[in-house]
């Protein structure tokens, strides 16, 4: 007997950066030595204060069910960040989620329903074409490559590009895949166009403490953009917790009340100990922070000096830990050679929207970087 899936979820593909990651997965499992540049994923243990908390917090027996939308102490710790960072959030306004993931699919959820019209930056990072396919939404799309990925030269495109019909504008800075800093004049052309057209604006600010020399402007912290931007984040990046799956959304009461409903009856809460963690390692862990972007900032550094070598000109970010290198025209198949011929896993460029790249996380240690970039060049994709 035959299975019917429902057309929603046929809409989709799986996560183009997990399905370049299993097959590296795989292929190591059978032997291989793959240099893995394709998996946003830093390469530091989590810093031992929230390991610390994290065990002590079981050993405390806070292993029941947490408050759906968080504990009173992470709600608390999240919305005085947020202060410090301009923005004006009440912990009721805080819903902490079990990784940054979720809470952009709550809030698509809440947003976005068959016909609505959603605006992605290109290059946007993978899952939200398909969060708004699930949802229903039809997708149009702004192209920053011929800028180099910034959204200030792009402005009068994205100006073309939204209308009255326009629900949701995702705005995503520091950028996943590029790595892009928006600058402030670009944000402000944002709250322009969204204040002039009643658009509400998820900024995706989760990289917004691995920067270089710059410090990123929170979108919702523009005049008339507190009552119209949700603001999510996460502690995967910065604090190195990716598989400890812990977030956050930001978002006017209204948004909460309706996202909540969506959180209480699927996941039902984020881990109860892991938001204990959570609480010291905003507490307690800038240095450890400090540290590792600073490591970032020197493998950056390093990766765009030996593509320079090559004869390769790199955008190169101020943000994220990312690089978009470009590559043959037919990027999937260059990735899939990379990492079948010089056993380099990256990421396609096509699945952010942007073909002739593919996308390389320098998330790894210096060596790893040294010897993928060697390989790659010893396999002639460089």
């Amino acid at each position: 007997m035959g299975i019917d899936f429902t057309e929603r979820v046929q809409r989709v593909e799986p996560s183009a950066t997990l399905a370049i990651s299993n097959l590296a997965s795989e292929l190591e499992a059978d032997g291989t030595d793959i240099v893995d540049l394709s998996v946003g994923e830093p390469d530091f243990p989590t810093p031992e204060p929230i390991v610390q908390a994290a065990k002590e917090a079981i050993d405390a027996g806070h292993t029941g069910y947490a408050p759906s939308n968080g504990i009173p102490a992470l709600r608390s710790a999240i919305a005085d960040s947020l202060t410090d960072r301009g923005l004006s959030y009440a912990a009721e306004n805080i819903i902490v989620t079990p990784g940054g993931k979720q809470a952009l699919f709550e809030v698509v959820q809440a947003l976005v329903e068959d016909g609505s019209e959603v605006v992605l930056l290109d290059p946007a990072w993978v899952s939200y074409e398909a969060m708004v396919k699930i949802a229903g939404g039809s997708l149009k799309r702004v192209d920053l490559t011929p800028h180099d990925f910034q959204l200030e030269p792009a402005l009068d495109e994205l100006a073309s590009t939204v209308s009255e019909n326009t629900d949701l504008l995702i705005v995503n800075s520091p950028s996943n895949p590029s790595g892009a800093v928006f600058s402030d004049a670009a944000l402000r052309g944002v709250r322009d166009l969204a204040t002039e057209h009643d658009i509400t604006v998820i900024a995706d600010e989760m990289y917004d403490q691995i920067t270089y020399g710059v410090e990123p402007t929170s979108l919702g912290t523009m005049a008339g953009m507190g009552d119209r931007t949700v603001t999510v984040n996460g502690f995967s990046k910065a604090y190195s917790m990716t598989g400890w799956r812990l977030g956050y959304l930001a978002a006017p009461s209204e948004l909460v009340g309706q996202a909540g409903k969506l959180q209480s009856h699927s996941v039902s809460s984020a881990t109860n100990f892991v938001q204990h963690a959570g609480v010291v390692a905003l507490d307690e862990c800038d240095d450890a922070v400090k540290e590792m972007r600073d490591a970032f900032a020197r493998r950056r550094d390093m990766l765009a000096d030996l593509f320079a070598d090559q004869g390769v000109d790199v955008p190169v970010g101020d943000g994220a830990f990312y690089m978009m290198v470009p590559v043959a025209e037919d990027d999937q198949q260059w990735c899939e050679g990379a990492i079948s011929d010089a056993h380099v896993a990256t990421v396609p460029g096509s699945a952010f929207g942007t073909p002739g790249y593919a996308r390389l996380s320098y998330a790894a240690s210096t060596e790893r970087l040294k010897e993928g970039v060697e390989r790659l060049v010893e396999n002639g994709y460089l």
